[in-house]
């Protein structure tokens, strides 16, 4: 039996996330559920966004399951519970695959790229202050560092080996930024020559977001540090249909957490409307993680089936359709048999 800690968020978090156990459960996988809370339901139970509950069950359990959390923006709120959480676990690898889905209308085919991303350094370090009493000027400080980029790129060609790729581009500006992108691109060009089986290629990341509009085929698997990769995931996902399709994994030595990668989308909340694909699929990525493949290959199955069909799915993937959230889970489980 699996521990998981469940934070089934904020917005449209719980309708998903009981979507996703409801499948996790009916495919036979042995996983029992801690149910905990954070974001914005954990701040007006509890009247702080990360409740010591929460960090403990995660403590116990190593692994967390989570739907998407309200985080304010700019100066109002409280920081991303995302970043904390990574920075807290040490979950430094952010995994992201973008995949076509046949049932799923877009402008490429044969798009299969896996985006992984450097989670704990970079501009995304928190190191931000005033330099001024009047606040009128900013500094960020982005911080890259030997160790972090050697875990992060060997872990991206890891990943290619295993998961049988071919290729690994890391994603750079070290043209400009000569010291924290240089000794990034400069680590990645260390590392490559010991996996003799992986092609290796580098681009600038500008040029490589023009590349991936033009021809999103010519990549397999990308590295990168925190910024770049959270930007290039969201352009992978919308090249294969957008968020509501899109798993994410955030692993680290000794702890992992999976998530649906999309907001919480307060404005439909409670409508029975929100697509659970995504946060099902990153199920998918924790049963592989939690060794339990005969239930993700279950469950991937027959998401694939039922999203490709196009009939029991949400409105945002077809709208004709009058089905909701819970009539595509049950529709899933269905095609589980």
């Amino acid at each position: 039996m699996h521990a998981v800690t469940l934070i089934k968020g904020d917005g449209i978090g719980p309708s998903i996330m009981d979507e996703a156990v409801k499948i996790i459960n009916a495919s036979g996988a042995k996983i029992q559920w801690e149910e905990a809370y954070a974001g914005m339901a954990a701040f007006e139970k509890f009247g702080t966004p990360l409740p010591d509950e929460t960090m403990e069950s995660i403590d116990k359990t190593r692994l967390a399951f989570k739907g998407p959390l309200t985080t304010g923006v700019g100066g109002t709120g409280f920081r991303s519970i995302n970043v904390a959480l990574r920075q807290k676990y040490d979950l430094y690898a952010n995994v992201r695959p973008a995949k076509n889905w046949p049932g799923v209308k877009t402008r490429f085919d044969n798009v299969d790229i896996v985006i992984v991303r450097e989670n704990t350094e970079g501009l995304y370090a928190g190191l931000e202050h005033y330099l001024t009493p009047k606040k009128d000027i900013a500094e960020s400080l982005a911080v890259v560092t030997r160790a972090g980029s050697e875990r992060i790129i060997e872990y991206a060609f890891k990943y290619a080996q295993d998961n049988h790729r071919k290729k690994v581009t890391v994603c750079h500006k070290a043209n400009i930024l000569k010291y924290t992108q240089g000794l990034f691109l400069d680590v990645a060009r260390e590392i490559a020559p010991k996996y003799p089986d992986i092609q290796y290629d580098e681009k600038i990341i500008d040029a490589a977001c023009m590349h991936m509009v033009m021809d999103p085929t010519q990549f397999d698997v990308i590295v990168c540090t925190n910024m770049f990769g959270d930007i290039l995931s969201d352009l992978t996902a919308g090249l294969v249909g957008g968020l509501g399709l899109i798993p994410g994994a955030n692993i680290g030595n000794d702890a992992a957490l999976f998530e649906a990668v999309h907001g919480s989308a307060p404005d439909i909340t409670g409508k029975n409307l929100a697509n659970p694909t995504a946060v099902i699929m990153a199920g998918v990525m924790m049963l592989n993680h939690l060794g339990e493949h005969d239930a993700a290959d279950k469950i991937q199955k027959a998401v694939e089936k039922v999203v490709n069909e196009g009939t029991f799915v949400t409105p945002d993937l077809n709208p004709q359709s009058k089905c909701g959230t819970v009539e595509m889970g049950d529709a899933i489980v269905k095609a589980m048999g």
